[in-house]
């Protein structure tokens, strides 16, 4: 299978600042936790290569700023996504209220061929607990969502949300694999790194880091690979593709 083989699925993350997005976007990622992140300005774009049913997919992350300046924004960048996981903390009982934000962002766009995932992170604060797992699972039941405790920090449930959530859900909605091996097992199979930002003026920058960028699935993809320079590029239909260069990756815990 050569690169241009390979399928794309767009994840991406929404809550408020500070629930801890980018922190599990990287545990994910790259098994990393840093406690001293800075809010994430505008957009930031990571890419992953996984296995499926046997069949390598990119998943491409995007990791969205919580501050309300940028959630004006937010609607061009979910309205092709794939997977959409938004994030609240459970010791923070304003950023649960405000998923009904967030939930009604996405239902607004009415897209039934999306995976919907709600995710309580920081489970290692149990004694600060606020938001309790029932109200939240009902919640999530209720608007369709599936629902999924994580801790960022300790790495506690990270890749069951991915590997026993979202990647069946992936092979049985999107019909990954053999029909016969759907939501079987998955497992990560090596990653690949890219940035996007948007500046404090809501501007889109970006700068490749040897990963790509954009993209959904039905989207035509073009990708150029430079073995010198272990960089991509990707040209899609129908999608205007920003323009590159980035800031240094910004995290939330």
């Amino acid at each position: 299978m050569t690169e241009e083989d390979v399928q794309h699925y767009k994840i991406i993350f929404l809550g408020d600042q500070f629930v801890g997005k980018s922190s599990i976007l990287n545990r994910f990622y790259q098994d990393k936790f840093e406690p001293d992140y800075q809010a994430t300005i505008g957009l930031d774009f990571h890419s992953k290569n996984v296995e499926i049913n046997n069949n390598v997919v990119r998943l491409l992350l995007y990791d969205t700023a919580g501050q309300e300046k940028f959630k004006s924004l937010i609607p061009m960048y979910i309205r092709d996504a794939n997977i959409i996981i938004v994030v609240y903390d459970i010791s923070n009982k304003d950023s649960f209220t405000h998923t009904e934000h967030w939930v009604n962002e996405t239902k607004d766009l009415k897209r039934e061929d999306a995976i919907f995932i709600l995710v309580g992170n920081k489970i290692d604060l149990e004694d600060k607990r606020v938001v309790q797992t029932k109200e939240a699972e009902d919640f999530a039941n209720e608007k369709g969502f599936i629902f999924h405790e994580v801790s960022a920090k300790t790495g506690a449930q990270i890749q069951e949300l991915f590997e026993q959530k979202i990647f069946p859900e992936m092979a049985r909605k999107y019909k990954i694999g053999d029909e016969e091996n759907e939501g079987g097992e998955v497992e990560g199979k090596g990653q690949n790194d890219g940035g996007l930002k948007l500046n404090n003026q809501g501007e889109t920058t970006t700068k490749k880091k040897g990963g790509c960028c954009g993209g959904g699935k039905n989207k035509k993809e073009k990708q150029v690979e430079s073995k010198n320079e272990g960089t991509q590029e990707e040209e899609k239909e129908g999608e205007e593709e920003p323009k590159e260069s980035q800031e240094e990756e910004n995290n939330e815990n």
